[in-house]
């Protein structure tokens, strides 16, 4: 079955919407490709390698985290980033990213998909609001099953997620509350601690951390866990492609081009 990229792009937009938020980025619709859509290919970032793994798939679309066209960059289109568009319109590829969009989603987000592989109990925001399309917040909070140590959460996350997580705190210490946002959420982590939101979690979970961050979390006695930014971002846009195959009949592959950080 084929799906019109038109309908595709109609069918992101009303469900991952931007909900009005202040992105880096431009979501949606980035590059314009063939009409019709019988394969997408999912990916955390749209990379030469990615794009040619993509291309040599047989996709007619890609769907990424990690698009093009970022604030505050060079709009000229020289060197790597005339490689990567060339390729796309040469292929006549559509290339579709969503970047905080598919952070904040309540169902198809990576967050909440990071607690869904974590199985936690009692997820809301980190306001302790529901987590809502119409209240998005990019940190959340919950609660494990059990008291676990830190080194078994550590060795959780290594299994589930094929990274091996940075630990800053006791690994013996036993943890149960946890907060967490996927992705590089060093800034996110400094303003719930600074604004002492922070005090009944135990641990904290990202995908990176910064030298900052790192003191903060020794001073204010909440264990930091970074587990990657491509690894803790993989999430998102397998969900979707999945659901997309599901509710349109396209067939979807998801091609991983893993990084060290």
């Amino acid at each position: 079955m084929s799906l019109a990229a038109v309908q595709l792009n109609q069918y992101l937009t009303d469900m991952l919407g931007s909900h009005g938020l202040k992105d880096y980025c431009a979501n949606g619709w980035q590059v314009q490709g063939r009409a019709q859509i019988s394969k997408l290919v999912t990916g955390v970032t749209a990379s030469q390698t990615f794009l040619q793994q993509a291309i040599a798939a047989g996709a007619d679309a890609v769907l990424v985290h990690h698009g093009w066209f970022w604030q505050g960059e060079d709009p000229r289109v020289l060197g790597v980033k005339y490689q990567r568009l060339s390729q796309v319109i040469k292929s006549d590829l559509n290339l579709f990213a969503y970047h905080l969009p598919l952070d904040l989603h309540p169902e198809f987000g990576n967050n909440v998909c990071l607690g869904r592989l974590l199985a936690v109990q009692n997820l809301r925001t980190l306001s302790g609001k529901a987590l809502t399309a119409t209240n998005p917040e990019l940190v959340l909070r919950a609660e494990l099953p059990q008291a676990i140590t830190l080194a078994e959460l550590q060795g959780r996350l290594a299994s589930l997620l094929d990274f091996d997580p940075l630990l800053i705190g006791d690994p013996e210490r036993q943890v149960r509350r946890i907060s967490w946002c996927t992705g590089a959420a060093m800034r996110e982590f400094q303003s719930m601690v600074a604004a002492g939101m922070a005090s009944d979690i135990d641990v904290f979970i990202s995908g990176e951390i910064s030298e900052p961050c790192t003191h903060l979390a020794l001073e204010s006695g909440i264990a930091y866990l970074a587990a990657g930014h491509h690894a803790t971002e993989r999430l998102g846009v397998q969900a979707i492609g999945e659901h997309l195959a599901q509710t349109f009949g396209v067939q979807h592959q998801f091609i991983d081009c893993p990084v060290p950080v």
